[in-house]
């Protein structure tokens, strides 16, 4: 177990000695064999807005608190607004047609070593590709080699896909929180996964080997999983 006791004979945390804390997200750039992660700019947005247009019915916006957006200035003038502070870090993910998603860093507490990824929006063009899924690999990797000891993926309950995507990347589960928002007028029960340094080790094998270029067939379709590298990872 992850304690131990003190004089007094009470059980207590193992002692972090030497913990220095990891730097604030500053990377200019990730970059993948297929995919490529950088800050967000004002010459995204155009790209992105197309990217995301691809998506005719809004479905992919139903679990955000914001979206879909009905024109190219709308989401412009969103994305001024919310996607250039320094918490949430928002980042373009990239394809090979270009920015076509978008991610964050969050709760960002360097003090203590935790990290959130969420704000994570993979236009048509990302979903369920080597890319995608390549490019947020790349982003819980920095976390970890950064030095920070916890990074979190937080969800509407209901977001089955984003769920799934949580336990797939090798996040445990960690309980719900009840009645913990409304957005769009509406209850949000939040589902909590998390990675910790203590994972990190096995879990950056698993990653590695699902990376590899010979995992990947002449259409860039995985050949081994990457849900069965990573589900013995998973904490109970």
């Amino acid at each position: 177990m992850n304690q131990t006791s003190n004089l007094l004979g009470q059980p207590i945390g193992l002692s972090i000695d030497n913990f220095q804390p990891p730097t604030r997200p500053d990377f200019r750039e990730l970059k993948g064999k297929v995919s490529f992660v950088e800050p967000i700019s004002f010459s995204h947005l155009s790209a992105l807005h197309r990217a995301f247009s691809k998506d005719t019915t809004g479905k992919n916006w139903t679990y955000m608190s914001y979206g879909p957006f009905t024109s190219e200035i709308e989401f412009s003038i969103w994305a001024e607004n919310t996607c250039f502070g320094e918490d949430p870090k928002f980042y373009t993910i990239s394809g090979s047609e270009g920015p076509a998603g978008l991610a964050s860093y969050l709760r960002i507490e360097p003090n203590i070593g935790c990290i959130e990824i969420g704000h994570i929006h993979l236009s048509p063009l990302l979903q369920r590709t080597r890319a995608g899924t390549e490019a947020l690999l790349l982003m819980i990797k920095w976390a970890f080699e950064s030095g920070f000891r916890r990074l979190e993926w937080k969800c509407d309950s209901l977001n089955a896909p984003s769920r799934h995507a949580a336990q797939r990347l090798g996040s445990s589960y960690e309980g719900a929180f009840r009645q913990a928002t409304i957005y769009k007028s509406r209850n949000r029960d939040t589902t909590w996964y998390a990675i910790t340094s203590r994972d990190w080790p096995a879990l950056k094998t698993a990653y590695e080997i699902w990376l590899s270029p010979i995992n990947f067939n002449a259409h860039n379709q995985e050949i081994k999983k990457l849900s069965e590298l990573t589900s013995s990872i998973l904490v109970s």
